[in-house]
C-alpha cells in the first residue's frame, strides 16, 4: 500500500492516546482501604474477567478509530496496479507517449485504441498523484514540452496518433537532458508504450548509456510503464512494394504490387476486398488469402497517356488497426537511370557497364558510364543513380562530391581495388585481400553461406524466388572494417556484401552505399560469369539512386524531407493534423514541385512485442515498476481507498459506545 500524502502517517502515535488518558485518569484518585469496599471486591471477583475483557476491547476500538482516521486522511491508494512508492508527491513528471501506428490498435470487441485508452489513464492517475510541474515529450519531435496539468493529455493535438515509429531510447535521452538542464527535483518518468521491438531496439548499445547516466543522477528517478503488449490478432495490414508509370506502345498503365499481411490467426481461407483510387476514379480487387501473407504481383491499372505524374491510394476494410490499412502511392513518368563507374581494372568495369546499362524494362533507359578520378568534377551528379567505384577510397574533393550524391539519395557501391588503402569513408575501409582458392585440386571456391533474402538488394524476387546467390564462388575477397551491416557472408562468417551503417558524416538519411568485397573480375569471383546476382544487384541500386531524381517521393513518416523550409501542402490523408506535423502523419503532400506520398515504416507491420524479461533487463538498476493494461479498459490506474478507513473507524466508535453501555441489571429473585 502506498500514500499520496505520507507525511500524515507521523500521525499515528496518537493511536496510542486512549492508553495515555487511561493512565492519567488513574493517578486523579488515591486508593483508601475499606473494610465494606474490599468485602464487595471480593464478592464481585467472579465477574471480573469478564469486565476487564470489556475494558480492553474498548481501549482496543478507539485505538482501531484514531489509527483509522490516521490512515484515511493520509489518502492510501491500491497501489499493486503501479506500486508507487512512498514519498510524496514528486516535484516534476515525465511522460514519454508512443505515438506510433501500432498504438492505434483497438481490442477485438472495439472502443478506444491503446494511445487513447493511455492518455485516458494518465490523466487521470496524474491528477490523483499530483506535481509540481508536468512535462510531455512525444514520439515524433522528441521535444520537451511543459503541460498545464494532466488533462492537456486529452486535448493537446501533439498526443494524438501518427503514422511515425517511435525511439525509445531517445525518448528517455531527451528525458534525462531535461532532468540535468533543469535541475529538477525527485522525478517520475511514466512511460506510455505497446513495447513494439522495432521502438525499443532493445540491441542498441545507448541502453547502457541511458542506465548510467541515470543511476548517476542525484535526484530520485522513478520509472512507470504503462504496457500495452496485446497482440493485433487477425489484423490485416496492407502496403505497395512497388509501383510504376509504364509505357506500352499507344497503351499507358499503371503497373503495382502490393503485399496483405495478416497477424497470427490461423491461416484459414479469407477474402479481402482491396480498393484501388487514383486521383478519384476508384476499382476494387478481391484476393483470397489462404495464408497469412499475400503478394498481389504486377496489378495492372489502366491510365490516360496525358497522365505522367499522380497519386493514390490502396484501402482495406477496417480490422483492429485502422492505421494499416490504407497505403498512398505517387508516380512520374520515369527518371532516365544513369551511373558512373570508377574502375582502376577494366576486367572489373566492363561487366559492371554491362549491368548497369542493360534495361530490365524498354521504358527505362539505363546508361552507364566509366570514368577517372580525376574528371569527377564533371560529372553532373544531379542526373546520377548509381555510382560503382572500383579504386582507392575517395579523399579530399572527391570523398565530398561522393558524400553529397549519397547525402541526396543517390546509391554508392564500393568494390575493392587492387591496393586497398588506408583511406575510409561512411565508416568503414577496406583491409588486406584474402586467397580462397583451393589448395587442393579437386577442391571447390568458397561460396557464399548466407544473404539476407528480406530486404536490400539481395532480396527474394517479386515471385518469391531466392536469388541463387548461394552458387556464386569466390577466388578471391577483401577484408573489410568499420561500422557496417552484413547483407551476405561466406562460410567463414567473412562479409561479402555490407551496408554502410555510418553515412552521418555527410548528412545522409536517404541514400545509401555499400561494400562489396570481391569483384566481378574472372580470377576473383563467378560474378560475371553467373550474371543474375551482378546484374539484380546493380538494377536494383539503380531503381533506388533514380528515386530520389524525379519530383516523386515514397516517403517514411518521421522522415526529414522538408526542403530548403519549403512548406508542405495536403492533397489526401491526414484531415486533422497539424501543418507542422504533416510529415508524421500518411497522406500525399507537395511541397513546391515535389509530389510526396507518405506512409507508416514498414518496420511496424507485424513488429513483434518484446519480450517481459528482456524489458525488466533493460531497466536494471533503476527504480521501475510495470503495468499490463489492454485498449478499451476503462479502469483507473490507482485507487484512493480511504473510504473503507474512514467506515472502519465508524464502525470502531459505534462498537466502543457499545461497550460502554453498563449492563442490565438483573430482577432479584422473588422469595417466598
Amino acid at each position: 500500500m502506498s500514500f499520496l500524502q505520507p507525511w500524515l502517517l507521523l500521525g499515528l502515535p496518537l493511536v496510542a492516546l486512549p492508553i495515555i488518558i487511561h493512565l492519567i485518569n488513574q493517578r486523579r484518585f488515591q486508593t483508601v482501604r475499606w473494610g465494606a469496599m474490599m468485602f464487595l471486591l471480593t464478592a464481585n471477583r467472579m465477574a471480573r474477567g469478564y469486565a476487564r475483557l470489556r475494558q480492553w476491547l474498548i481501549m482496543a476500538f478507539r485505538m482501531a478509530a484514531i489509527a483509522a482516521l490516521v490512515f484515511a486522511i493520509s489518502r492510501p491508494m491500491a497501489s499493486g496496479w503501479l506500486g508507487l512508492a512512498a514519498g510524496g508527491r514528486p516535484d516534476t513528471t515525465i511522460i514519454l507517449l508512443d505515438r506510433s501506428p501500432s498504438m492505434q490498435q483497438t481490442s477485438t470487441s472495439g472502443g478506444d485504441s491503446k494511445l487513447l485508452t493511455g492518455r485516458r489513464q494518465l490523466a487521470e492517475t496524474l491528477k490523483a498523484v499530483g506535481s509540481v510541474h508536468w512535462v510531455l515529450i512525444e514520439s515524433t519531435t522528441q521535444k520537451p514540452r511543459e503541460l498545464d496539468s494532466p488533462d492537456a493529455l486529452l486535448t493537446s493535438p501533439a498526443t494524438e496518433a501518427t503514422s511515425a515509429a517511435s525511439d525509445l531510447p531517445a525518448l528517455l535521452e531527451a528525458a534525462g537532458n531535461y532532468v540535468k538542464t533543469n535541475k529538477a527535483g525527485r522525478t517520475d518518468i511514466w512511460i506510455c508504450s505497446d513495447l513494439r521491438r522495432n521502438d525499443w531496439d532493445p540491441e542498441s548499445s545507448r541502453w547502457r548509456a541511458l542506465r548510467e547516466s541515470f543511476l548517476a543522477l542525484r535526484q530520485g528517478v522513478r520509472f512507470h510503464l504503462l504496457a500495452y503488449p496485446e497482440a493485433a490478432t487477425g489484423n490485416v495490414s496492407v502496403l505497395v512494394s512497388d509501383v510504376r508509370r509504364q509505357e506500352n506502345g499507344t497503351a499507358t498503365e499503371l503497373v503495382m504490387s502490393l503485399r496483405l499481411v495478416r497477424e497470427g490467426g490461423d491461416e484459414s481461407r479469407t477474402s479481402v476486398p482491396v480498393h484501388f483510387e487514383i486521383e478519384g476514379a476508384r476499382s476494387e480487387s478481391t484476393v483470397e488469402m489462404e495464408k497469412n501473407q499475400y503478394d498481389l504481383k504486377d496489378y495492372r491499372i489502366p491510365l490516360e497517356s496525358r497522365h505522367e505524374r499522380g497519386w493514390g491510394k490502396v484501402t482495406i476494410p477496417a480490422d483492429v488497426n485502422t492505421a494499416d490499412n490504407e497505403y498512398y502511392f505517387a508516380f512520374e513518368r520515369p527518371a532516365p537511370r544513369r551511373a558512373v563507374i570508377v574502375a582502376d581494372d577494366s576486367l572489373v568495369a566492363r561487366p559492371l557497364q554491362l549491368a548497369a546499362a542493360i534495361t530490365p524494362d524498354p521504358a527505362l533507359k539505363c546508361s552507364a558510364e566509366v570514368v577517372a578520378i580525376d574528371q569527377l568534377s564533371t560529372v553532373e551528379w544531379e542526373k546520377i543513380s548509381l555510382l560503382l567505384w572500383q579504386a582507392p577510397l575517395p579523399e579530399g574533393e572527391a570523398a565530398r562530391q561522393v558524400g553529397d550524391f549519397v547525402a541526396r539519395g543517390g546509391f554508392a557501391i564500393f568494390l575493392p581495388p587492387k591496393s586497398p588503402g588506408r583511406h575510409e569513408i561512411f565508416g568503414a575501409r577496406w583491409s588486406n585481400w584474402i586467397d580462397r582458392s583451393p589448395k587442393e585440386p579437386n577442391g571447390t571456391d568458397l561460396a557464399v553461406a548466407n544473404w539476407r533474402g528480406d530486404q536490400d538488394l539481395l532480396a527474394h524476387t517479386q515471385s518469391g524466388a531466392m536469388l541463387p546467390a548461394g552458387q556464386l564462388q569466390i577466388h578471391r575477397s577483401c577484408g573489410m572494417t568499420g561500422e557496417f551491416t552484413p547483407l551476405a557472408t561466406l562460410k567463414d562468417d567473412a562479409p561479402l556484401l555490407a551496408r554502410c551503417a555510418n553515412q552521418q558524416q555527410s548528412g545522409s538519411k536517404h541514400g545509401s552505399a555499400y561494400f562489396l568485397a570481391t569483384t566481378p573480375a574472372p580470377s576473383d569471383s563467378s560474378l560475371a560469369n553467373n550474371g543474375v546476382v551482378l546484374y539484380v544487384l546493380v538494377q536494383r541500386a539503380l531503381a533506388g539512386g533514380a528515386a530520389a531524381l524525379g519530383n516523386v517521393r515514397q516517403l517514411a513518416a518521421g522522415e526529414n524531407q522538408i526542403r530548403d523550409g519549403a512548406p508542405w501542402q495536403r492533397v489526401a490523408g491526414a484531415e486533422n493534423a497539424l501543418s507542422t506535423e504533416y510529415p508524421y502523419h500518411r497522406g500525399v503532400y507537395t511541397e513546391g514541385d515535389r509530389l510526396l506520398a507518405v506512409n507508416r515504416p514498414l518496420a511496424e507491420d507485424q513488429a513483434p512485442v518484446l519480450e517481459d524479461g528482456r524489458v525488466a533487463g533493460l531497466f536494471h538498476g533503476l527504480d521501475f515498476v510495470r503495468v499490463d493494461h489492454q485498449a478499451g479498459q476503462l479502469g483507473v490506474l490507482i485507487q484512493e481507498i480511504w473510504r473503507p478507513f474512514l467506515a472502519s473507524m465508524i464502525v470502531a466508535l459505534l462498537v466502543e459506545a457499545g461497550l460502554c453501555f453498563p449492563r442490565k441489571a438483573q430482577n432479584a429473585g422473588s422469595t417466598a
